[in-house]
């Protein structure tokens, strides 16, 4: 009764671990996947430590729910929660292909997925900013100090294009230590080559800076608010922003009531004095 216990250990020792499967989904994104650093550095940090020595058919949907949950109720950023989702789920699809035993039945499906908020913003305030000034990866031979200048060769918009720097700005780059024959301003001391990720460092800025939940991209936000409520015209805000169009910088016109209601009533008293 209950079947031959030897040949059924066999079978159970027959299934790869996850582990073995994580290193041919590594092997196959270093060749087919532009940003393979984030998928690697995801597995090596949260997902391989996890499941790396647990058998592919002992990895249940009702696990892997509980891992995420413990994951984001932790305070993992729920965009981190979701890639996790992801990349486990995309090994088994890979397993499946490679006809992988264990891999037919795929234990990421059907766990509700939670909706982010990619729309959350948050601006910083003055006083906030002066805590957190943070130059992002350059080259020496693209920053002009005496014309105020920065050349980003290759934007997000595929152009290059300058970044007008203010003095503050100056004043940091100034300050930066230069190594020899590194062209990068803020080069990986060790390597002294560009950082391959600024995880971690933002995660210590914004912890020194006692900024919890802060991201990066919220200082993009914040510099067009301060901009915007000092009376710059959103034409000029997009130009600094590096925005294909006049509609990106719209986004930023509920910021502008301030200065707006200046401007009617400066043509307010014009025509009152005529």
């Amino acid at each position: 009764m209950g079947g031959d216990p030897s040949a059924k250990k066999a079978l159970a020792k027959s299934i790869p671990l996850y582990g073995e499967l994580a290193e041919k989904h590594l092997a196959f994104a270093k060749l087919h996947l532009k940003s393979y650093n984030d998928l690697e550095s995801c597995m090596r940090i949260h997902i391989v430590p996890k499941w790396g020595k647990t058998r592919l058919t002992d990895i249940t949907s009702q696990s892997v729910g509980q891992w995420l949950n413990e994951k984001r109720v932790g305070g993992l950023a729920p965009a981190s929660v979701a890639k996790m989702r992801v990349i486990l789920g995309r090994s088994f699809v890979l397993g499946a292909g490679w006809d992988i035993p264990g891999t037919e039945r795929n234990p990421t499906r059907g766990i509700p997925r939670k909706p982010l908020n990619n729309g959350r913003e948050r601006f910083l305030s003055a006083e906030e900013a002066g805590r957190l000034r943070e130059l992002l990866d350059a080259q020496w031979e693209n920053v002009d100090i005496k014309r105020q200048s920065w050349l980003i060769p290759t934007s997000k918009t595929g152009k290059p294009r300058h970044v007008p720097l203010s003095t503050a700005a100056l004043a940091i780059i100034e300050q930066l230590p230069r190594f020899k024959d590194c062209p990068w301003l803020v080069p990986n001391p060790e390597t002294r080559l560009p950082f391959v990720s600024i995880k971690h460092g933002w995660q210590r800025a914004i912890r020194e800076a006692k900024l919890p939940g802060l991201r990066l991209h919220d200082l993009r936000h914040s510099a067009a608010s301060f901009m915007v409520n000092s009376g710059v015209d959103l034409f000029a805000v997009g130009k600094v922003l590096g925005h294909a169009s006049y509609q990106s910088t719209q986004r930023y016109s509920h910021l502008a009531n301030d200065t707006l209601l200046k401007a009617v009533e400066a043509g307010a008293a014009k025509q009152t004095a005529i």
